[in-house]
């Protein structure tokens, strides 16, 4: 009963986050503009999360004093974070839900390269969990251009019950990789922080704070005109309530609950999911065509993902990863994370 408990929890962070790009689309497809969804969601998202913080902080006497140079890092965090999720709205109005969670699995490939560039992972070609994770790496990126240069024949024809707008696939997946690419030099900051300041509610508090008002300065460039400002109560309310509430305060705070039970490596296991709870949701509910490199293109992607994760399977079982999933720290290596267990600062 006890490891159902944190299955049950990631397959309902999975439906979280594919719902909310369902959402999402929706929402932007009726006019609702990508920076306002930002800025409204993530502001209700800071709002969510507060009260719980602020208890938080106040009980804690373990925390190191939040410096300039701390608050910096916050920034720079919500910066990429702002960054990668505009990519990513964008992405999604020219692609679908399907090509958004398949380019998500290039994540532990991009953050694999990048902790590689900043010596928080070690190459030894000599080994097999390295020689699994360099193959998984190439294959992940070769697997996300046949998603997105490759449409092929369609598979399933549906008719639609909702409006989707007509996609530009080739753009569409390359907005979305950039978005991945974004996110994992996002972990890579996390990373940094947290071996700093260890307490994860209240580092999410600031980077919402922060995509707020970053979001913000760029909705009030790029949406000039104050009627698209105003919230119906239709699906642009949805989606923002929804964005902001579920996908990201909810969901994270059940990410975060997963990780500490099991361990990041248990966490990202679940990401190929998406892609099957995203296939479904198009093809069932909104009328999606189902093509054929969307299947060969993903399938590739989760192979290369799985590669990637038995390497460092393999590293924990010699040793070289403690048992929560993070690097052992030793004279060669650098820390991807801080040895050490987070649940006295959650």
């Amino acid at each position: 009963m006890a490891s159902f408990v944190p299955f049950l929890g990631m397959a309902i962070v999975v439906l979280a986050e594919v719902s909310g790009m369902i959402v999402s689309k929706q929402a932007m497809s009726k006019g609702l503009s990508e920076f306002i969804l930002a800025f409204y969601s993530y502001g209700f998202s800071t709002i969510v999360l507060l009260p719980s913080c602020f208890i938080f902080f106040h009980r804690s006497d373990e925390l190191p004093s939040l410096s300039f140079s701390l608050l910096s890092s916050f920034f720079l965090l919500g910066l990429v974070g702002c960054s990668g999720m505009l990519l990513g709205y964008a992405g999604l109005q020219y692609s679908s839900a399907t090509l958004n969670t398949a380019m998500l699995n290039l994540k532990p490939a991009f953050t694999f390269i990048l902790a590689l560039i900043f010596r928080m992972e070690k190459l030894n070609l000599r080994k097999s969990s390295s020689q699994a994770k360099s193959v998984g790496t190439v294959v992940s990126i070769a697997g996300a251009f046949v998603v997105t240069l490759y449409q092929g024949p369609p598979v399933i024809k549906t008719k639609p019950f909702l409006f989707i707008s007509q996609s530009h696939w080739i753009l569409g997946g390359f907005l979305l990789a950039a978005e991945s690419f974004a996110a994992s030099l996002w972990f890579i900051i996390q990373a940094s922080i947290l071996k700093k300041y260890p307490a994860v509610l209240i580092i999410i508090l600031f980077y919402s704070f922060f995509v707020t008002v970053e979001s913000g300065i760029i909705a009030l460039i790029m949406e000039k005109d104050l009627s698209a400002w105003r919230l119906q109560p239709d699906i642009r309310l949805v989606a923002v309530l929804y964005a902001g509430i579920i996908r990201n305060a909810f969901r994270f705070c059940l990410l975060t609950w997963c990780l500490k039970e099991t361990g990041p490596l248990y966490v990202s296991m679940f990401e190929p999911l998406s892609v099957v709870v995203a296939d479904l949701i198009d093809v069932l509910f909104l009328g999606q065509t189902l093509y054929l490199g969307s299947l060969v293109g993903a399938a590739v992607i989760i192979i290369g993902f799985y590669g990637v994760m038995w390497g460092k399977a393999k590293e924990q079982k010699a040793g070289e990863i403690s048992e929560e999933g993070y690097l052992e720290p030793s004279s060669e290596n650098v820390p991807l994370l801080q040895n050490r267990r987070l649940e006295d600062h959650i």
